[in-house]
């Protein structure tokens, strides 16, 4: 483990009642993720290097023709840094959220002139007309396309007058993405449920938290639909199966807390004791997962499982009892953030963004 500087404070209140011994562990034990203005200082750095930087550059694009061989910022104008286009999507959303909790950050400015380039209304409607073609209609689904409705999300609710400006230009790209998910969503029969990218549950949750913030009763209404088509009768998820190798989700809790969201409190809790009940029990545990080579870029994908998980069960933790939850969220946080400080480039380009994620979860 590399030595780093203390990016972050973990407090730890106990509360201890000799005479019920047997009492659950977090009315005795409470620990909660903090990150400091210093943290953030340091973590912004992440995106703000990365979404500048062209190359390495995955594209996953499909060539047509001769004209489409372009470099990335020709074909990307406003996402083309951080080796590929969902990465840069979400580094741009941290960067927000990151000037959102701190907006004195000594990089304040230059955050804000790389999002005010990078978004500007002629960089998005060189992204519109990318997904406009027929050849690459299905670019970045749905990974990608979560993401910037997260990063859309993140404008909508951020108080400053660029935030409205930037807001106003991302969202033609917004609209055209509800447009390829409403002819999609219904023609997908079954759900993806892999540990990587293509997870369903993974979009729909990041889409329904859009759609809730702005509002939209429609969209919200259409994944409702599809999360209930896709996961309502499942039961008995193997999350003794997980992880795969390269997971960075996990796909039975992303599927929970999509179900937690959408299905009201009772119905909720009859879900889940056929689908996962072992997370009801006080004395449910997950091992945190390994990276055993933090320069390959599939193999790191194990530390943003680990954030992921976190994240999840954060919000699985809001309800009283799984509570106990929160202490296996803080656990799988504390190993993964020590490790993008000096991280390797195949880390260090995505990772950033899921621990601010993460804390933004609890």
């Amino acid at each position: 483990m590399k030595k780093i500087y203390v990016l972050l404070a973990v407090s730890f209140l106990w509360a201890c009642q000799s005479d019920q011994k047997n009492e659950e562990m977090t009315k005795q034990q409470i620990q909660k993720v903090n990150m400091n203005f210093e943290a953030a200082s340091k973590l912004v750095e992440l995106p703000l290097k990365c979404s500048t930087q062209e190359y390495p550059n995955k594209l996953g694009q499909v060539i047509g023709d001769s004209t489409h061989l372009k470099t990335p910022r020709q074909l990307h104008p406003a996402f083309y840094g951080c080796f590929d286009w969902h990465s840069a999507v979400h580094g741009h959303w941290s960067m927000v959220e990151l000037l959102r909790l701190y907006p004195d950050l000594k990089q304040a400015e230059n955050i804000k002139a790389v999002l005010k380039s990078h978004l500007s209304e002629d960089h998005i409607k060189q992204e519109l007309s990318y997904f406009q073609q027929d050849i690459n209609s299905g670019y970045e689904r749905m990974y990608g396309w979560a993401w910037l409705f997260k990063l859309s999300q993140a404008l909508y609710e951020w108080d400053d007058p660029l935030a409205n400006e930037l807001y106003e230009n991302l969202n033609p790209l917004i609209e055209e993405l509800k447009l390829k998910f409403n002819a999609f969503i219904p023609k997908l029969i079954y759900p993806i449920r892999v540990g990587e990218h293509t997870n369903t549950a993974f979009a729909l949750n990041m889409m329904y938290d859009y759609a809730k913030s702005l509002n939209d009763e429609k969209f919200i209404n259409t994944i409702k639909t599809a999360a209930i088509r896709f996961y309502k009768n499942d039961k008995s998820c193997p999350l003794n199966w997980e992880p795969s190798g390269y997971d960075f989700l996990s796909p039975c809790l992303e599927e929970a807390v999509l179900m937690q969201k959408i299905l009201d409190q009772k119905a909720f809790e009859s879900w889940l004791i056929d689908f996962l009940p072992q997370l009801k029990s006080k004395d449910f545990k997950l091992e945190v997962a390994k990276v055993s080579d933090r320069r390959d870029g599939k193999l790191v994908h194990l530390d943003g499982l680990n954030f992921s998980r976190a994240w999840n069960l954060f919000k699985l933790s809001k309800a009283k009892e799984l509570d106990h939850l929160n202490l296996i969220a803080v656990e799988h946080f504390n190993v993964a953030y020590p490790n993008l400080v000096g991280d390797s480039y195949e880390g260090g380009h995505w990772l950033g963004s899921f621990a601010v994620y993460a804390y933004l979860a609890q």
